[in-house]
């Protein structure tokens, strides 16, 4: 059991033991961020299928979502209806609420950390919905950072199972793409634009392609990944704002100047570089070392065949890709996480915080793509990536620091046995 898990139940035990009484003066709110889902879910019946119905029956349930759940809470409409009257904001009286839904279904919700008391029996839902509300998020930024966390997924695994890893078998199974130009139908003349000389940078630009063929017999020089680095999240200045607030430059822009991603490397050859997980330090252009439980990394492993036989590193590198081979075999690993809460410092609870930290990592991606192309090195960025398993082996709390992406770096192989997208032949000469 680990120490979140005992926590949990150590709380749940508690408010058990501490049932309130019903002349208790407590007050309730709703927790500060939930999601109600109606989820109609479908099985089939041979028995219905042989009466003459269509053999596909449906059940609807509704489902509660929140950061501070670890899981979500199945509840049913006489719940919802008591969540939807409930404030987020305002505490109120704990006593008109069992008056109309019953003291056994608040209690429950309590107990569920849907519903947030006053007293000490709560007070660990308390404190979890109170560290939530620290954290400023927008309530649909929030629920979208939820949905869109994978854990566990060999995604390259189903789309081969599916057929659709290749152009023909997506042409098969969703029918013609939406074309590839677009042209306005209601615009009016066209002015075709002076093209400038070729220079260096266009060069640079076109040779920039996703590497999916790392020459895993090669070590990746130390002072390569080092350059990649400091081009992409070193500091190269700094201002001060005003007292204890002081304002970096990096290369590529970043929302209200705040930069907040991290750069979290998981290195396996890389020469002069012990293989191991790291965090960079953007002002001392360092890498510090961090602690790997490769029992924790491992415990979800046996469920993917693929996996069999690797190292917790190897393993992780892997499962944080996806499952996509040819990208774990980076010699590097760079996980692009912002920390939300700095972001959201200045943009609270804004409808546009969350967008402005993707596009932080956006920038940071094109860049650090750029900087390996010019050093000769082959690179990619993904985001189809497992958050919660890279959450887990980095020790990342999800709701303050989670990654959006993860870049690969490393020496390019000299055959192309997996296909890129190379139209110009920068990449691969022939």
């Amino acid at each position: 059991m680990r120490v979140g898990d005992a926590t949990l139940v150590a709380a749940r035990q508690q408010a058990a033991r501490s049932d309130f009484l019903l002349d208790e003066p407590m007050r309730i709110r709703r927790c500060a961020l939930l999601r109600l889902e109606s989820r109609e879910e479908t099985r089939f019946d041979l028995s219905a299928l042989l009466s003459g119905d269509t053999g596909v029956l449906s059940h609807m349930r509704w489902l509660a979502h929140a950061p501070a759940l670890q899981a979500e809470v199945e509840v049913d409409a006489a719940e919802v209806a008591l969540l939807g009257e409930t404030s987020p904001s305002d505490w109120v009286s704990a006593a008109p609420l069992r008056m109309r839904h019953g003291a056994a279904r608040v209690r429950r919700l309590l107990r569920a950390g849907l519903l947030v008391g006053s007293t000490a029996a709560w007070a660990h839902w308390r404190r979890e919905d109170e560290r939530v509300r620290a954290l400023h998020w927008h309530g649909a930024a929030a629920d979208y950072h939820h949905a869109s966390r994978w854990s566990g997924i060999d995604a390259a695994g189903e789309v081969e199972d599916a057929g659709l890893h290749n152009a023909e078998g997506l042409r098969r199974a969703y029918g013609v793409p939406p074309p590839m130009l677009h042209e306005r139908a209601d615009g009016g003349a066209i002015t075709v634009l002076p093209s400038a000389p070729r220079a260096a940078y266009d060069e640079l630009l076109d040779a920039r392609t996703s590497c999916r063929n790392f020459d895993v017999g090669r070590m990746l020089p130390l002072t390569g990944l080092a350059q990649v680095l400091k081009r992409t999240f070193a500091e190269r200045g700094r201002v001060r704002g005003a007292d204890d607030f002081d304002v970096l430059k990096r290369t590529s822009p970043s929302g209200g100047a705040l930069h907040p991603t991290e750069c979290y490397l998981l290195a396996r050859r890389v020469d002069g570089l012990a293989p191991g997980l790291y965090h960079y330090l953007p002002a001392r252009h360092a890498l510090q070392s961090l602690p790997m439980d490769d029992a924790r990394i491992l415990a979800d492993a046996g469920r993917h065949p693929a996996a069999r036989g690797k190292t917790a590193l190897d393993y992780l590198a892997w499962i944080a890709v996806g499952g996509q081979q040819y990208f774990a075999e980076a010699h590097a690993l760079c996980v692009l996480a912002p920390r939300f809460y700095r972001n959201f410092w200045k943009y609270r609870r804004h409808p546009k915080a969350y967008r402005v930290c993707i596009l932080d990592v956006g920038h940071l991606s094109q860049t650090l793509l750029l900087s390996a192309t010019e050093a000769g090195l082959g690179s990619f960025v993904t985001a189809a990536i497992n958050e919660v398993d890279i959450e887990r082996a980095f020790g990342l709390e999800p709701w303050s620091e989670s990654p959006l992406a993860v870049c690969g770096i490393g020496p390019r192989a000299d055959r192309m046995e997996t296909y890129e997208l190379d139209p110009n032949r920068r990449a691969w000469p022939r």
